[in-house]
């Protein structure tokens, strides 16, 4: 209930003003049924805008850290996501992935919409990164359609690190929804997840206009992290 008082009375009226997205494709996400929509990820604030565009309720697996914050403070948090359509999914350890594909099966098995950001975190960079096979598994498992959304704009407005967001032109497009069935119980073949992976990635490229990089975007913050430390441990003598 409170989903619907966040997204038509509270919230929604808030980011459409605030925002002014402009909506492209919107009748490719279907009106009923089980489906998955993928996403590029730029902003925290892609968890609220695409909700807010959608005629249909969506549910998003989110990081388990948004809902685990110590004191009232973390307990209002945990109650803003979950209100909003999120569920936890803790992202550490061998089981986090086989977890996130059971909670996203869970909420396919009821008919609902299911949204995913098969990069598996923000990119913090504006680019667009190699995408995880969960989003593959779920959509052959499930057999669903796949819509691939791309969010426009929102790196602008609110980059990583920014905590208010700034006016910025936003553009949310949807395209149109793509068919796995073919590959109908080979879910279990690698070659397959990733070739299903990369065609969902390469819709949403096709979509946004972003630079792609064929490298995990968690691989690479890890890599730049390093380097910063390093960097800062080792600092270089200026030359004489």
């Amino acid at each position: 209930m409170f989903y619907y008082v966040l997204k038509y009375v509270l919230l929604g009226p808030l980011l459409r003003v605030a925002f002014r997205p402009r909506i492209e494709g919107l009748d490719h996400v279907p009106g009923s049924g089980a489906a998955i929509v993928a996403g590029n990820h730029l902003s925290f604030s892609d968890h609220f805008l695409m909700p807010a565009v959608l005629r249909r309720r969506i549910t998003f697996l989110a990081k388990a850290e948004y809902f685990t914050g110590p004191g009232l403070k973390g307990r209002l948090t945990a109650f803003f996501f979950r209100s909003a359509g999120q569920i936890p999914v803790d992202r550490s350890g061998k089981e986090a992935g086989r977890a996130a594909i059971r909670e996203g099966l869970g909420v396919l098995d009821r008919g609902e919409l299911l949204g995913i950001y098969p990069e598996g975190t923000r990119s913090h960079d504006g680019r667009l990164y190699k995408g995880k096979v969960g989003v593959a598994v779920m959509a052959l498992r499930a057999g669903v359609p796949v819509v691939p959304c791309a969010m426009i704009g929102t790196f602008e407005a609110q980059p990583p690190g920014r905590k208010i967001p700034k006016l910025h032109p936003v553009v949310i497009r949807f395209g149109e929804p793509l068919d796995f069935s073919r590959y109908a119980g080979m879910e279990g073949e690698k070659a397959v997840l990733r070739a299903v992976t990369d065609e969902i990635v390469y819709a949403i490229l096709s979509l946004s206009g972003q630079e792609y990089v064929d490298r995990y975007a968690a691989d690479v913050k890890a890599e730049e992290a390093r380097k910063a430390a390093e960097s800062r441990r080792f600092p270089r003598l200026p030359r004489r």
